[in-house]
């Protein structure tokens, strides 16, 4: 009796395993069937009745609400897809964010996910020490509001003159957050008030815009526009003598260029319109002085052709050209200083990425004046600036430029400027940036008999981030110009201050 009911046990355990391992195979057969028809671009009514096919022969697996809250789940039946209650051939969904749990689940098939923050929320984007800023729209303004006091002594000759000031300072930029072209302002500006002593203040202020337009794949274009202000050197050449202050001078500039990729080929031209406006200078005894006849408007062509040797070296010819007109054709003297300049430059582009970066080039220029009495001006070129980073956290820039300057000295055509000067910035700890600055400035007057002019300038300063939106700041400088047969002028300054930054 026993061994006939373990006879019929049997019997019924394999008739039932029979449809069991027909559906099993049927799910086998049938499922490969419909990535391949789909895989191989079948019609959509043959995908389809594979599809119904599938669902025909297999139960659906209820979804855990869990699961699907977490983001875990599989996709609705809204989306046409058929559940299969194995692994759903789901669409990845590109609306979740990358990094997402559902869409890593959706992408790879991975049950083993990562785990999600607390508050549900996407981590949070590494430290910054830059202050983020503010948007408006579609641009970021990154302001910084400076304050200080400074101490200040001049000592030409055997006579002296100190003062002491608040200095206020406001600078920014401005950029774009476009996704085709980009337009950036950066500005700057200083205002000065005296506290103590006597001493003429130094305002200043510069902006410059530019905006790129990306035309095409190989073409790029830029408009700019610029302002700057500052006080007239006292020990500039052309500077009034014994003058209580000296004048203010401005300069508006606009310009466009167009560049060019042509293969290994690189090609640039530009054009720029400058004006400047002198003002009044008050002499010793309080009347003012008119320096209009120094108003002048000046254009230069410029064009440049360089070859990319690797995307690193680019070397590179550059021709300009450029007129000067000035408002009056004669000045105070009688003289005609209107000019007409031209120059020739070949260098090396280079941009190694944070270890090395800029230009360097060698060149010629010469001014030519209306006035048959005004010797011309020429002189062989160096222009450049190169960034380096040695090490991690310290950085040094050194730049070079040689200009030439006209002269207000009844027949004296004017004089040729080599500048020369290197900042250096480390980083003694994260929040603590120590400075090292030195200047130097050679003026040659190859048309008179005016001896050379040196001025040399070094200067050290401290920038400690007290946190990303302040800064607490120092710095000592000394300022020495000499030229012989003219007293020795020194200038020492020393000042701290405190930087609001957004």
């Amino acid at each position: 009796m026993v061994h006939e009911s373990r006879k019929t046990a049997k019997t019924g355990l394999a008739r039932l395993a029979r449809p069991v391992a027909g559906f099993l195979l049927a799910s086998t057969i049938l499922m490969p069937a419909q990535g391949v028809a789909q895989d191989a671009g079948l019609s959509a009514s043959a995908a389809d009745a594979l599809s119904a096919a599938t669902t025909a022969g297999t139960s659906g697996a209820p979804i855990d609400d869990a699961d699907t809250d977490a983001g875990y789940g599989t996709s609705s039946p809204s989306q046409g897809v058929a559940n299969t209650g194995l692994i759903t051939q789901n669409p990845v969904d590109t609306s979740l964010p990358e990094g997402d749990p559902g869409r890593i689940l959706e992408e790879t098939g991975r049950e083993n996910l990562p785990e999600n923050t607390v508050d549900g929320l996407r981590p949070s984007g590494g430290f910054s020490d830059e202050p983020p800023g503010i948007r408006f729209g579609t641009f970021v303004l990154k302001p910084a509001l400076s304050q200080g006091i400074s101490y200040e002594s001049t000592k030409t000759g055997s006579s002296t003159e100190s003062r002491g000031f608040a200095q206020t300072g406001l600078n920014g930029t401005l950029t774009s957050d476009w996704s085709r072209h980009q337009l950036s302002v950066v500005g700057e500006g200083r205002y000065e008030r005296n506290l103590w002593g006597e001493g003429e203040t130094e305002p200043e202020a510069n902006v410059d815009a530019d905006l790129r337009l990306d035309l095409a794949d190989d073409v790029v274009g830029h408009l700019t526009a610029g302002y700057s202000l500052e006080r007239e050197d006292s020990t500039d050449p052309n500077a009034i003598a014994d003058a209580q202050v000296q004048s203010a001078v401005q300069d508006f500039s606009v310009g466009a260029s167009l560049e060019r990729d042509f293969g290994l080929l690189r090609g640039r031209i530009g054009a720029e319109v400058t004006r400047e406006i002198y003002g009044d200078a008050t002499l010793a005894d309080g009347s003012s002085l008119s320096l209009s006849d120094r108003d002048n408007t000046a254009g230069t062509v410029t064009a440049r052709l360089g070859y990319e040797i690797s995307p690193a070296l680019i070397p590179f010819i550059e021709a300009s050209v450029g007129r000067t007109v000035n408002d009056d054709k004669h000045d105070s003297l009688g003289y005609e200083r209107s000019s007409w300049t031209t120059g020739g430059r070949t260098g090396m582009e280079v941009d190694l990425g944070e270890k090395l970066r800029g230009e360097l080039a060698l060149g010629y220029a010469r001014a030519a004046y209306d006035d048959s009495r005004l010797q011309a001006l020429d002189a062989f070129t160096l222009d450049g600036l190169v960034n380096w980073s040695p090490q991690r956290g310290t950085d040094v820039a050194l730049g070079f430029e040689t200009k030439i300057e006209p002269s207000t000295v009844a027949g004296e055509s004017g004089y040729i400027s080599y500048s020369a000067n290197t900042d250096i910035a480390h980083e003694l700890r994260d929040n603590l940036v120590a400075r090292l600055a030195a200047d130097y400035t050679l003026r040659d007057f190859p048309s008179s008999g005016t001896p050379n002019q040196n001025v040399y300038l070094a200067g050290v300063g401290l920038t400690w981030g007290i946190s990303r939106y302040v800064d607490l700041t120092g710095d000592v400088s000394y300022e020495l110009t000499t030229q012989r047969s003219t007293p020795d002028t020194g200038v020492t300054r020393a000042g701290v201050g405190l930087t609001l930054k957004r």
